[in-house]
């Protein structure tokens, strides 16, 4: 009756791919780069800064609010829509949502490269779902755009 519950440990790319699974519309695009985990990382976690190159529809972000992994950062798109996003980034691990966008991205060491995923778009209100338009492409340019930067 006491038996031990199973424990895993997700690695990030894994655990980012658990989250979109259980959210309609959304598709996460994976890729290995050929550079080491903290050179990937450094970019991916500038989000004031390279965050901004790497994601194709980010104006600009910038962070409001830090108290440690919990973050809170307002962002506006190429397009002029404005959000108030909330989420947690750790090493290998950002996770950002408000009532109408999602961006989670993840990375982890994979021989002497680095895996990296992405996974967005815009979100129904209310629902555990995001518009399908262009998230996968977006995905993909987010991938190239990275390996560009390094």
């Amino acid at each position: 009756m006491n038996e031990p519950w199973p424990v895993t440990d997700l690695d990030p790319v894994r655990r980012l791919h658990a989250l979109a699974a259980g959210i309609r519309g959304a598709h996460v695009s994976e890729a290995h780069i050929d550079a080491p985990f903290e050179r990937v990382w450094a970019l991916l976690a500038d989000l004031e800064g390279a965050f901004g190159q790497v994601v194709p529809d980010m104006e600009r972000l910038r962070v409001v609010g830090r108290q440690g992994e919990h973050v809170e950062a307002l962002a506006r798109s190429r397009y002029g829509m404005r959000a108030r996003l909330r989420g947690v980034q750790r090493p290998g691990w950002c996770w950002l949502q408000s009532r109408f966008l999602l961006l989670g991205v993840a990375a982890a060491s994979e021989g002497p490269g680095t895996r990296v995923a992405f996974t967005g778009g815009v979100r129904l209100p209310t629902r555990a779902a995001l518009i399908p338009l262009g998230v996968r492409r977006e995905g993909s340019r987010s991938i190239q755009r990275l390996t560009a930067l390094l």
